[in-house]
């Protein structure tokens, strides 16, 4: 019967550190529960949350300095989400896009 609790509790626990956490939801002792997010970190994701939620991870990654593409995967792959969505690279943004037209073939 022991045995049986004690493999409970541990699946438990198992079940919460792999939980996600959202930039938009999460509060300051969730985002430092996120391996790679730091008591600084934390504290910069929340002061630019309060300007308005993340609407994507290139947004994320816009207005919080320290994270960029790569440490966005390592966050994701810890269980860091941006409106519940994982990090599957940055998308170009439009003003890119609208300087470099496609050429059309002859």
């Amino acid at each position: 019967m022991f045995k049986k609790i004690l493999a409970t509790t541990a699946l438990l626990f198992a079940a919460v550190s792999f939980a996600a956490v959202d930039v938009n939801k999460g509060t300051e002792a969730d985002l430092d529960g996120v391996k790679g997010v730091g008591p600084s970190m934390s504290k910069r994701i929340l002061e630019a949350r309060k300007e308005g939620e993340f609407k994507d991870w290139p947004d994320l990654m816009q207005r919080v300095k320290g994270v960029k593409e790569k440490k966005a995967a390592k966050l994701s792959a810890e269980g860091l989400t941006v409106n519940g969505k994982s990090f599957g690279g940055a998308a170009p943004s439009a003003s890119k896009e609208a300087k470099a037209p496609k050429a059309a073939k002859p």
